[in-house]
């Protein structure tokens, strides 16, 4: 007997999430697939409550579900909060928002002139040692309206920062694949560039770190 997700569009449950994600591993995974999936099946920020935990020092990354072809993370993300400018790997991603909004600014990487005084030099990609620059090609705000962003090999680079006022927090759902370790970002300050590996603030719920977090059941019971 052929076994039937329990699929509530737009209220979906995790579990039927992850399974519809799971099922498109039988195939090639292609971006309209995937995509398809985000769009129709993603939870609300209810039913990703057991997994919502925020950071008051930077934004958290939350660990839903992976395995070899995909990783599910929750985002959290307090008033101010960002991510560095920084790239994916060339890696497929998809990315939701499920609460409050955010900004999503797309950049690219160029190189910049050395000069002769005073030169700035960074790792990068392929671990060459060059100076580099970032230029701004578009920012766009993204609600809770159920639309899907993709991330593809020729846009891979960005910055996502919560600028709303809402003492609720924003969340952001991300599907990647395959799972990305690190990621090469550019440093503002001194103008250059480094890979950096990165870290899960929880796995399925659970802190991996001694920072006390805030949950969501917290944020929403105190929110004015």
């Amino acid at each position: 007997m052929t076994q039937l997700l329990d699929v509530r569009p737009l209220k979906s449950r995790v579990g039927d999430f992850i399974a519809g994600l799971k099922a498109l591993e039988k195939e090639p995974i292609t971006t309209a697939r995937v995509s398809d999936i985000v769009a129709q099946m993603q939870p609300s920020a209810e039913a990703l409550a057991p997994y919502l935990l925020w950071n008051q020092e930077r934004y958290a990354r939350n660990l839903i579900y992976r395995d070899d072809c995909f990783e599910v993370i929750a985002l959290c993300w307090l008033p101010g909060q960002r991510t560095p400018i920084h790239s994916h790997n060339g890696q497929l991603g998809w990315v939701t928002v499920v609460q409050g909004e955010l900004v999503c600014r797309n950049y690219q990487f160029v190189r910049s002139r050395v000069e002769k005084k005073a030169p700035v030099s960074c790792s990068c990609l392929a671990g060459a040692v060059r100076p580099v620059e970032v230029k701004l090609l578009s920012s766009a705000t993204c609600q809770a309206d159920g639309t899907v962003a993709v991330v593809d090999r020729r846009q891979t680079t960005h910055q996502i920062e919560n600028l709303e006022k809402s003492r609720h927090g924003s969340v952001s759902l991300h599907v990647y694949s395959k799972p990305i370790d690190s990621c090469v970002l550019f440093d503002e300050t001194s103008r250059c560039c480094e890979r950096r590996q990165l870290q899960y603030y929880s796995a399925n719920g659970v802190i991996l770190g001694e920072t006390p977090p805030l949950t969501y059941a917290q944020l929403t019971d105190t929110a004015a």
